[in-house]
């Protein structure tokens, strides 16, 4: 998805240059990146006029200059109509704007303080439709529109007027990014896109309706207007449902208890960014950048985050109930106590990802990668680890009771006091793993892998470790009552203080296995059938 949103781009620059070079040849003017003003010539030939970033620059200087009496020199009325008859016509590119306000900030008549409070005035009353709802005499778009259609220029009166509003959003939110880097502005200029909340109103709402305004004329008008304008910007306690949010700039953000339930945000840039208690529920973010971001109990039950980057950020106490990770790049994430029920992990990336105490419950983590990852006092019962890569993974007193491990690797993961009632480890790699007091009962471990396995003091009542090799593996302490150990391999293996009535020996090699006195054999079968049994031990058991 991530990759298809960025040729999608790609496609829409080379178009918009293609057509800016058009221009140029007819014009014979270079265009730099400003955003253009379109004009008509005798010829009525659609060529268009340039305004520069010094133009835009001296405009909103201008705005904030006084007369001899050092009151205001343009009057509100005046300040609307210059904005509509210089914004109107078409969206500012990120070029322009940043140009500008490099001159801006080295210009002595650069008074950030008023620019900002005339704008955000404007723009509040531009969102409560002030100017578009106006008697046609006062009309200012419908002015703006009826001069642009006077040179044949088709547009439309919502055109004009959310070309404006937009391009003050953009303005405003350049400023705030601009003020909160200054010590001296930063409390003075603080803008908040979708409004201030306040105790009778949790979430606000104003830029969710300005964007579903916006989107009227075209699907995804927003977010190719702002959408790059968006970064470092305050939409704390925003209510943002449903909305289409799709490849936005939302990095270093403050998104903290926002609403963003159901919305679409795939391919969106969200490192960084604060999503604390944030509402994620049914989003779309696939291959969407979340990487760093702080989503500390942030609730992403059902969403889609397939292929997404959420490299270090932190999701420890989030909701992921039933959400899509398929393909995510979790290396290095926090997910510490994290719900993950039932959710789609396969073939995720969870490379030293912490998630301790997380609960992985009926999970799909078939080909994940948890390869030193800490899932201690995880719960991955009934979970799908299918060729999933756990070595040296943390599992101390996690439970895979019931875990669906066929072809998973665990070689040198530490499961001690782990809980593995019923999982399914047949056929798996645990050489080197620890699983000293862990509970294997009912164990399948048929041909599994345990050479020098740490299995001590465990519990592995009647589990199956039929043709397992349990070379110079570690069992004292460990209970075997009932296992089935035919034609395993406890070669050099340390059997001190075990338990092993009842089970079964049968074709076993016992070669040079370590023993004590306290060893438990009572009502072992097949020992008369195992093979290089100790001299000793047969003298012990009276088997010579």
């Amino acid at each position: 998805m991530l990759l298809l949103y960025k040729v999608w781009k790609r496609l829409i620059t080379y178009v918009r240059r293609t057509e800016e070079q058009e221009i140029s040849n007819l014009t014979g003017l270079e265009v730099k990146g400003v955003f253009p003003l379109v004009k008509i010539n005798n010829t009525q030939n659609n060529l268009r006029e340039l305004l520069s970033p010094e133009q835009l620059q001296q405009s909103l200087e201008e705005w904030t200059k006084n007369n001899d009496s050092l009151s205001i020199k343009i009057s509100d009325r005046q300040l609307d109509e210059n904005i509509y008859d210089l914004l109107g016509n078409t969206a500012l590119k990120i070029e322009v704007v940043q140009a500008v306000m490099q001159r801006l900030v080295a210009s002595k008549d650069f008074r950030p303080v008023l620019l900002f409070q005339r704008l955000e005035d404007f723009f509040r009353r531009w969102c409560e439709g002030v100017f578009i709802d106006a008697a046609p005499s006062e009309n200012l778009p419908q002015k703006k529109m009826l001069q642009l259609q006077a040179q044949n220029i088709a547009i439309g009166l919502r055109q004009v007027d959310i070309n404006t509003g937009l391009n003050v959003l953009i303005l405003l939110l350049e400023l705030h990014r601009y003020a909160q880097q200054r010590d001296d502005l930063k409390a003075q200029i603080v803008f908040y896109p979708s409004g201030r909340r306040h105790k009778d109103n949790f979430f606000t709402s104003q830029l969710l309706r300005v964007i579903n305004y916006s989107d009227a004329i075209e699907i995804g008008n927003f977010c190719s207007v702002v959408g790059e304008f968006l970064q470092g910007s305050n939409f704390s306690g925003a209510y943002l449902g449903d909305a289409n949010l799709t490849g936005v700039n939302f990095s270093a953000a403050n998104l903290n208890a926002a609403n963003l339930g159901d919305a679409n945000l795939s391919g969106a840039n969200l490192s960084g960014a604060n999503l604390r208690c944030t509402d994620l529920s049914s989003a779309n973010l696939s291959g969407a950048n979340l990487a760093g971001a702080d989503l500390y109990r942030a609730d992403l039950s059902h969403a889609d985050l397939s292929s997404a980057n959420l490299s270090g950020a932190d999701l420890s106490h989030a909701n992921l109930s039933s959400a899509n990770l398929r393909d995510a790049e979790l290396s290095s994430s926090y997910l510490s106590h994290a719900i993950l029920f039932a959710a789609n992990l396969s073939d995720a990336n969870l490379n030293s990802a912490n998630l301790s105490y997380a609960d992985l419950c009926r999970a799909d983590l078939s080909g994940t990668n948890l390869n030193h990852a800490d899932l201690r006092g995880s719960n991955l019962s009934d979970t799908i680890l299918f060729s999933t890569n756990l070595r040296n993974a943390i599992l101390i007193a996690a439970d895979l009771s019931y875990a669906k491990l066929n072809g998973a690797k665990l070689n040198g993961a530490n499961l001690r006091s782990a809980i593995l009632l019923g999982a399914d480890l047949g056929g798996v790699d645990l050489t080197d793993v620890i699983l000293n007091e862990a509970d294997l009962s009912g164990v399948v471990l048929n041909e599994a892998d345990l050479s020098g396995a740490d299995i001590s003091d465990a519990i592995l009542f009647g589990t199956d470790l039929s043709y397992a090799n349990l070379s110079s593996a570690n069992l004292s302490g460990s209970n075997l009552s009932g296992a089935i150990l035919s034609g395993a391999d406890l070669s050099y293996t340390n059997l001190s203080y075990a338990i092993l009535g009842g089970a079964d020996l049968s074709d076993a090699n016992l070669e040079k296995v370590t023993w004590n006195e306290n060893l438990e054999w009572e009502d072992v079968r097949g020992l008369d059938k195992a093979v290089n049994v100790p001299e000793a031990l047969k003298q012990q058991l009276g088997l010579v």
